[in-house]
C-alpha cells in the first residue's frame, strides 16, 4: 500500500514539474527591436486548482471559527443557568432545613 501511495505521489511530482517548465516568446517592438518574453510559473488549471483550495481554505477556517464561538456561547450560557439553578437549589435547601429546625 505504500508504495502505491509513494507511486502516486511521484507521478503527481513529475506532471507538476513537467507542467511548470518556461515558456519563451519573441515579441517585436514599434522601433523594430526584439524583446525575448520568459513565462514561468503555473499553468491555467496548476492556478485553478490553488484558487479551489484557498477558497476551501477560508471558508473552512471561517466554518471553525463561527463553530468555536458558538461553543463558547453555548459553554458561558450553560454555565451561567447551571450557576443560578445552583443558588437556587441552595436556597431551598437552606429554607428547608431553616422551617425543620
Amino acid at each position: 500500500m505504500k508504495n502505491a501511495i509513494l507511486l502516486l505521489a511521484a507521478c503527481a511530482f513529475a506532471t507538476a514539474s513537467f507542467a511548470q517548465t518556461p515558456e519563451t516568446e519573441v515579441k517585436v517592438r514599434d522601433n523594430g527591436t526584439k524583446k525575448v518574453v520568459t513565462k514561468t510559473g503555473k499553468t491555467n488549471v496548476g492556478q485553478a486548482l490553488e484558487n479551489t483550495a484557498d477558497a476551501a481554505g477560508n471558508v473552512a477556517n471561517k466554518a471553525g471559527k463561527k463553530i468555536k464561538k458558538g461553543a463558547h456561547k453555548a459553554g458561558t450560557k450553560i454555565k451561567g443557568t447551571s450557576q443560578k439553578a445552583s443558588k437556587k437549589a441552595v436556597e431551598s435547601s437552606e429554607k428547608v432545613e431553616t422551617k425543620s429546625e
